[in-house]
């Protein structure tokens, strides 16, 4: 059977690059930095926050979005948990992710919290003020029969140059299905034809200034 792990190399000791798609997890510049831009306040977190918020992700990589998006809702003192749930093709190892963590803040022990619970396979993580539930396997097959739909939408699969499966029409148009009235989604990529594809599935879809030395970055709003 194929090893479906993520294989990686390393930058500087700390910031992981996907072998397989020839493209790191994170910026090189600010890994926290980039997701609290891009994710966060491209889809207006964590203002829009209220109980039972649901956020989902294509592309989990090192669990950094999770952590920021969860540090957030501790911090705004929600009751119950955030609900993230987050779709993989090729989960890190454990010790990948510890590694890749080493780079960021404890963030009270959630960091560590995460790295304890993650054993490399996904499934449901019940967390304190977090139910995450990483979904593993092509989500052109996953997604499809997922029963939830989200209030929020991290974009987050390697660049659509070189990891075309993860922004294809289809596969847009079922994260446009999944998207609760009035939800929101928001990427690092500005390519056209992902805008195009938001747009076809019912998104408004809005090019905005990007991270660092990204121009722009896209964000998508369902209508209520």
């Amino acid at each position: 059977m194929p090893d479906q792990n993520a294989q990686i190399s390393w930058r500087e000791g700390h910031v992981p690059v996907s072998t397989q798609f020839d493209d790191p997890y994170f910026s090189l510049e600010d890994g926290a930095a980039e997701t609290a831009y891009v994710f966060l306040a491209g889809n207006d977190l964590p203002e829009r926050y209220r109980p039972g918020f649901h956020i989902a992700e294509l592309g989990f990589g090192t669990g950094l979005n999770l952590l920021l998006a969860w540090d957030a809702w501790m911090q705004a003192g929600h009751e119950g948990p955030l609900h993230f749930t987050s779709f993989e093709a090729y989960p890190m190892r454990p010790e990948d992710m510890a590694q890749a963590h080493a780079a960021f803040p404890a963030l009270d022990g959630r960091r560590d919290g995460l790295t304890a619970a993650w054993n490399g396979t996904g499934g449901v993580f019940e967390l304190p003020g977090l139910r995450a539930e990483i979904i593993i396997g092509d989500a052109r097959e996953t997604l499809p029969t997922w029963q939830g739909r989200a209030d929020a939408w991290f974009l987050d699969g390697f660049s659509p140059a070189k990891n075309p499966e993860l922004w294809g029409d289809d596969l847009m148009a079922e994260v446009a299905r999944h998207t609760a009235p009035g939800g929101t989604a928001a990427t690092y990529t500005a390519a056209g034809f992902v805008r195009r594809a938001l747009s076809a599935g019912g998104f408004e879809v809005t090019r905005i200034p990007g991270y660092g030395r990204k121009r722009h970055m896209t964000r998508a709003q369902m209508p209520l």
